[in-house]
């Protein structure tokens, strides 16, 4: 299983990025995927999650700013992030927890200046 993320990127407050996850290794259809994120000098918290039906969940800091989809053609998911705040700014990661193993993206870093 591979996990490529991309889409980060240095922001001002207020604007918007798209992040892309692609998977290779398994099918996202039908699995569980999820979002986190990890600030400099934090833990990695849960951002957002879509369910294999496409039933979407998010954190309480960035309901109504976050929204996470899936293209199951592409095999990819997408976390669109809009209004975003300096608070936003970490590295984001993709991840599965499939068969007994946690996979991770490589990170995409996210900063929002003020």
């Amino acid at each position: 299983v591979q996990l490529q993320a991309s889409g980060g990127g240095l922001v001002q407050a207020g604007g918007s990025l798209r992040l892309s996850c692609k998977a290779s290794g398994i099918i996202l259809r039908i699995n569980f995927m999820e979002w986190y994120r990890q600030a400099p000098g934090k833990q990695r918290d849960l951002v957002a999650s879509i369910t294999s039906g496409g039933i979407t969940n998010y954190t309480g800091s960035v309901k109504g700013r976050f929204t996470v989809s899936k293209d199951n053609i592409k095999n990819t998911i997408y976390l669109q992030m809009n209004d975003l705040k300096p608070e936003d700014t970490a590295a984001y990661f993709c991840s599965i927890f499939w068969r007994g193993t946690r996979y991770w993206g490589q990170g995409t870093q996210v900063t929002v200046s003020s």
